[in-house]
This record gives C-alpha cells, structure tokens and sequence, in this order.
C-alpha cells in the first residue's frame, strides 16, 4: 500500500505531466514547461520535490503567481494555487496580457462554479479560450512532511492556529476551511473513512461537518468525488480506514515539552519548517549589527542518517554520527593505501585526501583526475612492451592497482554526498549540542519526563530551584516547565502559586500565558489545535509496537499546523492578553 506521501508526490508528478499518466518516455524526455505556484502551492511541493527533480520533470523554470514575469511562447505553463479572488484575478491578467500560448490551470482547491465562469467570461473577453488546455481540482490542500506526517497550512497559517480556534471570535468559516482540508486527504487516498473524535469540543464539530460533506457526495452519483479517485494514481478501496479527530485541549503540556529527540529538539531549537532547518554558524555577528550567519540544511528521506535517527535520542545520533565519520575515514584510508602503491607524488595525495573538514579538497581530488588518467595510460604503455618475468608481475600488479583506482574514482560522487550529510548533521549536532549546554536542557527534559510520567512525586522546590536559577534556560522555558507543573499537578495551592508567579516575574518570564491557563484548567473549551514532533514518534513508537506484537497497523499523524513550543506559547499569551482586557 502507498504511502500518503508518495500518493501526494505522484499526484504532482501527473500535473505536471499536463496530467497524464506517467510513462518511462516521459521520464526520458519530458514535456518542457513552466510552473507557476502561488505561496500555498510552494509550500505543497516544497518537500517532497527538489529543484533538481523539477528539471527532471521538464521544469525549465519555476515562479511565484504574483512575482513580475515576461513572456514565454510555445512553452506550456502549469498553474498551480488556490482558487482565490486575488489569484485568479492575476491570471485573467496573465490570460489578458498573452504572457503564455498554453495554459493548464490546476487549482489545490476546488473552485467554486460562480469563479469557474467568471474565469471563462474573462478568457473570452481576453480571447484566449483556446489558449486554457485544461481546468483541474487536483484536492492536494495539505502539506506532507513524511511518508506519515502532514499538516494543512505552513505560510499564513494564523486563522488554523490554536490562538484562531480558541479566541472568542471564531468563525463558521474557519472550521469550514479545516474540514474541506480533510476532505482533500481522504480524496487523496479514495478511501470514506470511520471517524471517531471527542465530545463536546472543535474536534466533534469539525467531525460532523465532515460527516455531513461526505454523506452529501456520496448520495450525488454524478459528481462524487471517491469514484475514480479524482484522477489520480489508485482507485476506490472499500476498505474503510478509521480518521480520530482530536481536541489540543486534551493534552496542553506535550506541545510545550522539552524534547530529546533528534527531529524533536531541531524542531524546538532550530528554526526547523517543512523539512527544511536553519542552523547558526555562530552565535555573534562578525559585524556589528548584523544578523550571524546561518546555514540551510535541507532534511528528507533519502538521506540514510535521517531516516533511520530522526526519532532517536540526541546522544544516539552523536554516535551514529560518529560511526558514519569512521567509515568514511576507512574509505580514505583505502585510498591513501591504493596511493602508496601506485607511487603518486603529493599533488595527488593531497587530491585524494578524502576525509579533510574542507570540502574543497574533495573538488581538487575531482580535477586531478585528467592527471592520474594520463599517469595510468603512461603506465599500460610502458607495461604492453614488457617482456621478460619481472615485467610480467608489475603488469598484474599495475592491472589489479588500476581496477582499485578506477573503483575509487567512481565511487568519489558517493563519497562526496557521504561527507556532505556528514558535515551536515554535524553542523545541526553542534547547533544543538550548544543549545542544551547553554539552556541546561538536559535538566528541563528531565524534570518534566518526571512531572509527565508521574511515577514518583515531584516537589514543588525541584521546580522553584530551576525557575530561580539564573544560570539554567531562557524565560521561555522556565515558563514552560511550570505550564507543564500546574496542569499535571492535582492541586496548587494559592500560596505556592503566588510564590511561583514571584519566581516567574523574578525571570522576566511573560505570565500572560497563565491567565488562560487557569481558566482552561477549570472548563472545557470548544477549541483545537496545532501538533508536534513528539506526539508524531510516540504514535510511530505506538505502531511498531503493535507490529511487534502481530497486529500491524498504518498510522499517520495530522494537524492544522506544526508550532514548536516557542510559538505555542507566544499563542498562549496571546489568549490569556484577550481573556485581561
């Protein structure tokens, strides 16, 4: 069974076919064209398809709707947006200033039947009917970080946020918006799901929406949508999966947790969005008034080290780090060894010393190539017109140390990707590693797993000795662990809670967030919210499990959005400002 993701990526794949199918000639020679996304449609394809990969698939070049382009004849243009007022206005003026010959309209959404012939008005008006090749609802509105993870907005994501769902003033049409993001997902899969959600909050209104949406397409048997799965990759199943809509109310203190696990506390440390992490090169500016340096480092599955550790505890992907860096060291090793018996001078032993930290020395042991080719066909020159015993072994020892060489040579691309992961997850590693010393984060995971897990009582003085110590974490996570404290504790008296709140203010800690706390600890509000890497690895953890066990099941995680505690928090404050004024 394919995953979620892969059903998303080949989905994409066949629109920008001009959606047909994929074939292996297409995959030879693909049909040129350009791509033009609005910031939703970025974000969709984003992860799941590089921009190398775009060029495979005949992406000759890639643009924002709303940037300033010039026009491009006889090339095919694939649109991909949302069906929105502002984007659709922008492409009657595209229509209208013959930007492109050919137009293939895809939008992420369905668009509504009023906007539809709207559209067909204005090509008319702009004569170029002819011109709009084909008009899809490709129901892709949602965005897939793993082959069982997604979430439904990144950019401009405020009104599915916790603080959206939960301020006094949401609207009919944000819960619209959640459930047809849903719907979008079941299409994606063809499957008519069994939902389960908890009582008396957002989750069981969402669920009766979608209920109903459902219900409604499948009595229409002219346009329901699950017959033919929409033209994508797969078809109707009858087998019925089970979709469990669930409050964020239900568990307030994961989300603000710290983490110890690699994808975890990158997404809480880093700056880490839609696979992608910004990791700082140094903590101060080399110019005074300057932001410091930071790297992009690009996260996803090929990548063996990701795949494998992501969910791992930081100090196993330390040694998992390690181990790769020693293997990489042996392949260098090889190398030297195969050098020492070919007799290279040391321009080429500096040319194919693999295992240096500068990355530029891989790129001159590349260019030395022509000069060890030319050394190896002296060297079969000279061994053709020898004659005699000893000239027989050199030729069988030349031979087996040329088969070495050209091995080593072609394995140099792999070896290169190999020592740039490395560098990579180091540079990430170090990121983090210097995050937990500075923060003391080790004690704030610690501290809270105890509070959590409620296997042996903790007292309110470990918590009090952390939040007053000057020297462990940022106002922000000391605010965290005492969220986490107040609600996992059964009872905080008046007095302690005066004391704590002294503590916090002490810390220069924003105590807005409490003012919402107290009041959600007393009722159950009607809200939902974002998710978290944690809760992800726990229903992965869940899962293999249950494999292990002989009852095998396929989970995937969901959620509005994906807000590491840091944003969370802010969204907490947020509230508990609404609920003062």
């Amino acid at each position: 069974m394919s995953t979620l993701r892969e059903r998303q990526l080949n989905a994409l794949k066949q629109m920008l076919n001009l959606n047909q199918p994929l074939t292996k000639a297409v995959a030879t020679e693909p049909t040129w064209k350009v791509l033009i996304y609005d910031r939703v449609g970025q974000d969709i394809i984003s992860p799941l398809i590089s921009i190398k990969e775009l060029r495979e698939l005949g992406v000759t070049l890639h643009v924002q709707l709303h940037s300033d382009r010039d026009p491009i004849p006889e090339v095919p243009a694939v649109y991909f947006c949302s069906p929105s007022e502002e984007n659709l206005g922008r492409i009657c003026q595209d229509l209208d200033n013959g930007i492109y010959d050919q137009y293939h309209l895809n939008f992420i959404s369905p668009i509504t039947r009023q906007k539809l012939e709207d559209l067909a008005a204005s090509a008319i008006q702009s004569n170029a009917a002819l011109s709009i090749h084909k008009v899809y609802d490709q129901y892709l509105n949602y965005i897939c970080l793993e082959d069982d993870l997604f979430i439904m907005k990144h950019q401009q994501s405020d009104p599915l946020s916790y603080y959206a769902i939960n301020k006094g003033d949401t609207k009919d049409s944000e819960m619209e918006a959640k459930h047809s993001k849903i719907l979008a997902l079941l299409l994606g899969y063809g499957n008519v799901p069994i939902i389960r959600c908890s009582k008396a909050n957002a989750a069981e209104m969402v669920a009766k929406k979608l209920d109903k949406k459902l219900r409604e397409n499948l009595w229409d048997a002219r346009n329901n949508l699950f017959h033919g799965n929409t033209g994508q990759t797969g078809s109707f199943s009858f087998t019925r999966p089970m979709l469990i809509l669930l409050d964020r109310n239900i568990d307030m203190a994961t989300p603000l947790h710290h983490t110890w696990t690699y994808q975890a506390l990158a997404h809480d440390v880093l700056d880490l969005s839609l696979n992608r992490a910004v990791v700082p090169e140094s903590s101060v500016s080399a110019i005074p008034g300057q932001l410091p340096k930071t790297r992009i480092c690009d996260l996803d599955s090929k990548d063996p080290l990701w795949s494998e550790h992501k969910g791992s505890p930081f100090p196993t992907v330390a040694e998992a780090i390690q181990e790769d860096l020693d293997k990489y060291r042996s392949s260098e090793a090889e190398v030297k060894k195969l050098k020492s018996s070919m007799g290279l001078d040391a321009d080429s032993d500096l040319a194919l010393s693999l295992v240096s930290d500068n990355t530029q020395r891989l790129t001159s042991a590349v260019n030395s190539l022509p000069q060890l080719m030319k050394k190896k066909r002296l060297i079969d020159m000279h061994t053709t017109i020898a004659t005699d015993a000893d000239s027989d072994l050199a030729l069988s020892l030349v031979s087996d140390n040329t088969q070495r060489l050209t091995s080593a040579v072609n394995s140099l691309p792999q070896l290169m990707e190999k020592k740039r992961l490395i560098d990579m997850h180091t540079t990430i590693a170090t990121a983090i590693l210097n995050a937990i010393k500075s923060r003391r984060l080790d004690s704030f995971f610690e501290l809270e797993e105890k509070i959590m897990s409620k296997s042996s009582g903790v007292e309110n003085k470990a918590v009090m000795d952390l939040i007053s110590d000057v020297s462990a974490g940022t106002a922000e996570d000391k605010m965290r662990l005492f969220i986490i404290y107040y609600l996992c504790t059964p009872q905080i008296t008046d007095d302690e809670y005066k004391k704590f709140e002294a503590a916090l203010l002490a810390a220069n800690c924003d105590i807005q967030p409490m003012s919402y706390m107290k009041r959600w600890k007393l009722n159950t509000l009607f809200s939902s919210g974002g998710g978290n890497y944690i809760e992800y690895h726990n229903l992965l953890d869940f899962a293999k499990q249950q494999a292990t066990s002989g009852t095998p099941r396929k989970l995937i995680y969901g959620a509005t959005t994906l807000p590491n505690a840091s944003q969370f928090l802010k969204q907490l404050s947020l509230l508990g400002e609404e609920i003062q004024t």
